[in-house]
């Protein structure tokens, strides 16, 4: 399973997110959208998304930290 988040600074959502995975024994691809490659490649993936975090799994969006919680319980 391939996991993906994007992430920015000081977001509490992205820290639970991470916990989760991290609790689950998951792996995952932080993608920081502080860094300017990672901001192009989400504003390129999910051009209307403006909340983070956002999730892949498998190279499909999921959405966001409630909808990881569903998908992972």
């Amino acid at each position: 399973m391939q996991i993906e988040i994007f992430t920015g600074p000081n977001c509490s959502y992205c820290t639970a997110a991470k916990k989760l995975l991290d609790e689950r024994q998951m792996a995952f691809v932080e993608k920081d959208v502080s860094e300017a490659a990672n901001m192009a490649e989400f504003r390129e993936r999910l051009p209307r998304q403006k909340s983070l975090p956002q999730i892949f799994i498998n190279g499909e969006h999921i959405g966001g930290y409630e909808d990881l919680r569903l998908q992972v319980k």
